[in-house]
């Protein structure tokens, strides 16, 4: 069964947050795809990847980049796993699909925003009564993940 995670932001961006989550998977060996609400998105998270930290980057890649499979993390907008990941990430609104391909699909919405507070509810709503084991992961005033449900 597929293990989903709800990343609740509120203290801070995606751009932040995403890569020390991505990091923690690439230490445990998994491979990855993050889907995009959009490409504008995709692209600017390609880029974030790449500069996010002066002495670092994550190892990844786009359709453009060629050579999808060799990709550890795979940035899409769309619903492809090109490189064979086992966990999926979803940002920006993007709508969870085939859950049931994947280890660990993990849902990182802005709690900021309505609209994507209302989706994150309904996406929760259905995926429980699909009977997947849900995890919930809100920020605290530091930044840090607590664990709500």
């Amino acid at each position: 069964m597929t293990e989903i995670l709800f990343y609740h932001l509120q203290n801070q961006p995606l751009e932040r947050v995403l890569p020390s989550l991505l990091e923690k998977c690439i230490e445990r060996g998994w491979r990855v795809v993050v889907e995009t609400g959009s490409p504008e998105r995709r692209d600017a998270l390609d880029a974030e990847l790449w500069t996010y930290k002066e002495d670092s980057f994550l190892p990844h890649g786009t359709r453009r980049d060629g050579d999808p499979e060799e990709q550890p993390i795979f940035l899409t907008d769309g619903p492809d796993n090109p490189n064979g990941a086992t966990v999926r990430f979803l940002v920006d609104r993007a709508r969870p699909a085939d859950v049931a391909a994947y280890a660990r699909v993990v849902l990182v919405f802005d709690g900021n925003d309505p609209d994507a507070l209302g989706d994150a509810r309904a996406h929760w709503k259905a995926l429980k009564d699909a009977g997947h084991a849900l995890t919930y992961w809100q920020q605290d005033d530091r930044g840090r993940w607590i664990k709500k449900a």
